[in-house]
This record gives C-alpha cells, sequence and structure tokens, in this order.
C-alpha cells in the first residue's frame, strides 16, 4: 500500500468516522467512552499527568535513517524529546502498535521516493491521551482510549491531530486490527468481490493479519471459504472462524487439492501472497471469476520488492474465462472507509467477529514489549510464524496510584 497517501486519505476518513466536533459517532453500537466537553485551562503548560504518572522528557521510537528492504539494516531506536502537542493536538501514550507486512516496504523507501530518511515509521497505534492541546480539548479528555493510523506508531508518545483520532470504548489491541487489515478485507470483498451466495472464495494467508477478516466476511456472505495456511494449528484456528476447507500447503499440494477439489474452479480470490501462489489462484479461477490483488508478501524483502510471475499468458487465461483480476489499495476507497468501520465495530461489540491478535507469545524470545521488540515481530511475521495480526505492547498499562 502506498503508505503517506494511504495515511493522508485515510486519516481523512478517520476524521470522519470519530474525530468531528459534534458528530456523531459511526461506532455506533459499542457505548461510547463518557467524556467531558470542558475547556482545560491547564493547557498551559502543554502536559497533563494521566493518573498521575508524570510524562517524561525523552523517549524512545523507531527511525528510518537507510532505505533497505532489509527492515534490521534500515530502521534504528533513537532517544528523542517527547512532542508537544498542538492547539489542536492528541498526545498518545501507545499502549499497542501494530505491525504491517508495508512496513518493510515503507522502510525501502518504495512507496514515495521524495521522502529521505531519517523519518518515522509504524502505521497504526492505540494508547491513552496524557496530554492534548486547548482546541483539542473540546471533544477529549486525558485518559480517552483513541486508535489512530498515520507513520509515527513506532513510538512510545505520539502527537495525533484530535479530528484524526478515532475514540474507542477501551485500549484493546483487537480494535486497533480493524483500521487497516479488517477495512482492507471488507471494502475489497464488498467492492470488488462482488460475493454472492453460494460462491467459492479462496483467501491466501488466511490466518494472518487480513486474511482472517476475509475469511469470516466471505463466510457470512453465505459463501464456501477455502483458506490457505502453513500449519495444522492455523488451519484449525481457520476452522473456528469458519473457514470451510483450509490447505495447510506444507503438508498439500495447493494446485493440486484445487485442481481434485474444485473443478469447476473459485469464483473469488482475496490474495496476498503473490509468486507462484498468485500463479496457483489465476490457474483456479472459475468462468467470470474475479481475483482481487491487495499485496505480494513474497516479494517484499527482495531487492526489487517484487516475486517472480510468469504472466505472458495472463491475457489468455482471463480472456478464456470471462475472468477479472484487479487491485486493491485502500487509498482508492476511502468514501467506503467509515461504513466499514461501523458495521466491523458493530459486529466486535455484538461477538459476531473474531480479531485475533499475536502478541508473540509462542516467539522464541517472548512476548513482544517494547519498541525494541518491534525488530523481532518484522521477522516473525516474515517467517509466516503469526496467527492474526502482530502486534507489539509498546507499554504496559498504567497503573493507577489510588488506595
Amino acid at each position: 500500500m502506498s503508505s503517506l497517501l494511504l495515511a493522508r486519505n485515510v486519516r481523512r476518513a478517520i476524521s470522519v468516522v470519530g474525530g468531528g466536533s459534534g458528530g456523531t459517532n459511526a461506532l455506533s453500537g459499542v457505548r461510547p467512552v463518557a467524556r467531558r466537553f470542558v475547556i482545560d485551562m491547564s493547557y498551559s503548560a502543554h502536559f497533563m499527568d494521566f493518573k498521575g504518572s508524570s510524562i517524561p522528557s525523552s523517549m524512545k521510537k523507531l527511525v528510518v535513517n537507510k532505505l533497505s528492504p532489509n527492515f534490521r539494516e534500515a530502521v534504528s531506536v533513537q532517544t528523542v524529546t517527547v512532542p508537544t502537542p498542538g492547539d489542536a493536538d492528541l498526545l498518545v501514550r501507545n499502549r499497542f502498535a501494530g505491525v504491517n507486512a508495508s512496513d518493510v516496504n515503507y522502510a525501502a523507501g518504495r512507496y514515495d521516493r521524495s521522502v529521505k530518511p531519517p523519518f518515522d515509521i509504524g502505521f497504526e497505534g492505540i494508547g491513552e491521551v496524557v496530554g492534548l492541546g486547548l482546541s483539542a480539548s473540546s471533544r477529549y479528555t486525558v485518559g480517552d482510549a483513541v486508535a489512530y493510523f498515520g507513520s509515527s506508531a513506532f513510538a512510545e508518545y505520539t502527537v495525533v491531530p484530535a479530528k484524526e483520532s478515532v475514540p474507542i470504548p477501551a485500549v484493546r489491541p483487537e480494535f486497533l486490527t480493524l483500521l487497516v487489515s479488517g477495512a482492507t478485507a471488507h471494502i475489497a470483498l464488498k467492492r470488488l468481490g462482488d460475493l454472492a451466495k453460494g460462491e467459492t472464495v479462496l483467501v491466501t494467508a488466511a490466518a494472518g493479519g487480513t486474511g482472517q477478516f476475509a475469511v469470516q466476511f466471505a463466510k457470512q456472505a453465505g459463501c464456501h471459504v477455502i483458506g490457505t495456511c502453513s500449519s495444522d494449528e492455523k488451519a484449525g484456528f481457520l476452522k473456528s472462524i469458519g473457514c470451510d476447507r483450509p490447505i495447510n500447503y506444507t503438508t498439500e499440494d495447493l494446485a493440486k487439492t484445487l485442481k481434485k477439489e474444485y473443478p469447476q474452479g473459485v469464483d473469488v480470490v482475496y490474495e496476498s501472497v503473490g509468486g507462484s501462489v498468485l500463479e496457483v489462484a489465476v490457474n483456479s479461477l472459475a468462468n467470470k471469476g474475479r481475483l482481487i490483488v491487495i499485496g505480494f508478501i513474497s516479494g517484499y524483502q527482495s531487492a526489487s520488492g517484487i516475486p517472480d510471475f510468469r504472466g505472458s499468458t495472463l491475457p489468455v487465461k482471463l480472456l478464456q474465462k470471462s475472468a477479472s483480476m484487479r487491485g486493491f489499495m485502500l487509498l482508492h476507497f476511502v468514501s467506503d472507509y467509515r461504513e466499514a468501520m461501523g458495521s466491523m465495530m458493530q459486529m466486535f461489540a455484538k461477538g459476531k467477529l473474531v480479531c485475533e491478535v499475536d502478541h508473540g507469545d509462542l516467539a522464541q524470545e517472548g512476548r513482544f514489549v517494547g519498541l525494541e521488540s518491534v525488530f523481532r515481530a518484522v521477522d516473525y511475521m516474515y517467517a509466516g510464524k503469526n496467527l492474526g495480526k502482530v502486534v507489539v505492547e509498546v507499554f504496559p498499562p498504567p497503573v493507577s496510584n489510588k488506595l
């Protein structure tokens, strides 16, 4: 995804979702956080304590110092001054940050060649408001839980425009999974999938951050869902969220399995792997099939960022089946974002949507806690070990000083 443009456009959509003054919150169905609409004159000092814990003068954040698809080579941890929120800004103490495949592309400078190092990184954050400007205090107060999408979430504290923040009921990492991963699946399948009851849908990397949502949305549409994964544990998870036919590609040949069990082909493919998997997906399309490309993670860590794909016969294959192959980038569907977020939040509140989070509890060095663990989390995801959305706990929960 083109992250700078995506950040600008999705943040604009987020401002419609949750940050507009006096507007109706799109997250209807979820009980809103109680807030006081009082101007806080302590803005003169810019900072306000949260539950009695003072804000330090310095913090850690990740910075891209060199353009490279090798995340460890491109990024470093730096200690900097905690930023000061402006009049319409919030200072968010980040509790959780999301890890995305596109973090590697961003660190390699593939999205905007005009941006030169050093620059911040990290697309999704969630935490508590610990400071705010005078104008921002008309809509938020210290202690409010917010989520946001930007380009500097890999930091202990981040300044976020109030109008671009999403108020949430509580600081839970499940809400973070919806900002990009959930929204991508929801909008792509609705706008490009054109799902119909009884159709067959193939989701690649189905147990990953966005794949888990594609499986559930396709099942809710009354489709028969096939999901690829890399372990029996993931296959079990996929069954638990409604996947009819998990395929563990480490023990089953994907192409042969699809040809044998689905001789008429699949109607819709939600594809994020690329390379040979994309080739299998093309060859497995049914007549009038629709293939949606949302990424190609298998090539992101290469020098070019693009996996090999034998596509010389692609026009013929699509023509013979009256099939289509379309790309999806969230920034091109900003007008759909509000409805998607509202729908997903309501489903989650009603227990009708699973938002699986992987904190790295089973990783070799343990849970992803602290900014330094982002490096491990990226490696973990690219090794295909994650089940659900990879999330780093930036800060532990604040401790109340009340007796």
